[in-house]
């Protein structure tokens, strides 16, 4: 995935753009960047890895010499960003977030039609920030360019781009799949995928981006470039998982829809008669703790931490690339509170079960310590495909998803004709998929949110909100 900040204002912005930026840190662990301008000394960028350290601890020296009236900031799991570019356009700063999946085909195309190249990444493969800048500069304007970037990617692209007057455009992508944020103080804007980022730095709301907006931010005001489209698919996951507890996107809150989604899932299983008799309900953390708060508040069955994560030596910014060294790292995050495992049969909340590799580590872990009995519940249905629109997987491949390789496993090919069976838990499929999974993985029981009842948790339309991940529909 990543998260982006960027400020303008009649007065320094620089630490704004830094602390704004820092406060998106648990949306990418590869790479940081920050470009800033100021009026006589022009643009001013540092790029950084953040693999293996702190985005703040890799910039906070760097800031104290730094000055602008205006800045933007990324944190993500793609490529090195902003870039600067200059053209027929003008000079300026560019960070995109989100995925082309026609990257290969559309530089092609691109390197057929004009002369120039494109610097390759160590993997060989184009920066897609510069590929989307490339596309952009083919058109009269900066707008134009941006509803020409639209029409000819596959997948989605939100993005910002710093003028060399100061100024900033966000765009939002096309159909609103991340959000776009505008806070105001008195003297500037902000533009942010976090709310609570700014409000922190004494911004208030003054309003979301439409799916497909433009606007144009200078200290002074918000112009309206490219009015919002009349379709929104918003990523059901960022309530679900990778959003922020305190964050708000369309006006429904991440922590109070977790809470929700929890109640529901306990809801179904006292209806349908399937809650296994538990000591405990637990959140896997961080993310998983608010659906098993719901959770229990609404079965009555107490609500325990029998893991406690330990971050001050390991904290998210470490995601090593090698899997088992993930793994190992989870795992070594994980303190057990021995009095509440010991002997206990607990149920787990998951936000989501996507490979599962961690999730078994966690459960293992749990047993090792003396666990009776360990059921799991996913506050999700089970994932069936892999996004096409937003880049916050390592694995693109279905048969890297646990449900689809278990689906494989059962039923081989034939299996890919019945995922909509498989992925409801009141058919024979659907209860066949989980039993597959528990005995895999050493579960004793699973259980996974219905797609409805996600969808009532969110609370908005269904037509709104992405689900290509569960249903394989655009």
């Amino acid at each position: 995935m990543g998260g982006y900040f960027g400020a303008v204002a009649k007065s320094d912005v620089v630490m704004d753009v830094f602390f704004g930026t820092d406060y998106h840190s648990h949306l990418g662990t590869k790479s940081g960047g920050l470009t800033l301008w100021d009026r006589e000394k022009g643009f001013n960028r540092e790029i950084h890895s953040i693999t293996n350290t702190p985005f703040r601890t890799k910039f906070e020296k760097e800031i104290i010499d730094i000055v602008g009236t205006s800045g933007i900031g990324c944190i993500n799991d793609t490529d090195p960003q902003p870039l600067l570019v200059r053209s027929h356009l003008g000079l300026y700063a560019i960070m995109v977030t989100g995925i082309i999946n026609n990257a290969e085909a559309l530089a092609t195309n691109y390197l057929k039609s004009h002369e120039g190249q494109f610097m390759a990444l160590s993997s060989g493969k184009i920066n897609q920030t510069e590929l989307a800048a490339a596309i952009i500069n083919e058109q009269d304007s900066i707008v134009n360019g941006i509803k020409h970037l639209r029409d000819v990617i596959d997948g989605s692209l939100t993005l910002m781009i710093l003028t060399d007057r100061g100024e900033i455009i966000a765009a939002r992508d096309k159909y609103g799949r991340i959000p776009v944020h505008i806070g105001r103080k008195e003297d500037g804007y902000c533009v942010a995928f976090e709310s609570f980022a700014y409000k922190k730095l004494g911004y208030s709301d003054a309003r979301e981006l439409g799916p497909g907006e433009i606007v144009k931010l200078t200290p002074d005001e918000i112009i309206e470039l490219e009015p919002p489209g009349k379709e929104m698919r918003i990523c059901a996951f960022l309530w679900s998982y990778y959003g922020y507890s305190n964050s708000c996107y369309e006006g429904v809150n991440v922590e109070v829809m977790r809470y929700r989604n929890g109640e529901l899932m306990a809801r179904n299983e006292e209806h349908n008669r399937t809650m296994p008799e538990v000591d405990y309900v637990a959140g896997v953390p961080d993310s998983g703790i608010a659906h098993a708060i719901g959770y229990a508040a609404e079965s009555g069955i107490p609500y325990a931490r029998p893991l406690i994560k330990y971050t001050p030596t390991w904290p998210r910014s470490f995601m090593p690339e090698n899997q088992n060294v993930r793994n190992q790292v989870a795992r070594m995050k994980q303190i057990p509170v021995d009095e509440l495992i010991r002997g206990k049969n607990l149920l787990f909340i998951d936000d989501s079960i996507v490979r599962g590799t961690q999730l078994r580590e966690t459960v293992d872990f749990l047993y090792e310590s003396g666990a009776k009995e360990v059921h799991v519940r996913s506050a999700c249905p089970p994932v069936m495909f892999a996004c096409k629109y937003l880049n916050f997987s390592r694995n693109n491949s279905v048969m890297g998803l646990m449900a689809r390789k278990t689906i494989q496993e059962i039923e081989g090919d034939e299996g890919s004709s019945h995922l909509t069976e498989y992925a409801d838990g009141s058919t024979e499929r659907g209860q066949c998929l989980c039993r597959t999974i528990s005995k895999r993985l050493g579960f004793d029981s699973l259980g996974f949110q219905s797609l409805d009842g996600l969808l009532e948790a969110i609370g908005l339309p269904r037509e709104q909100i992405c689900t290509y991940c569960w249903t394989g529909k655009e």
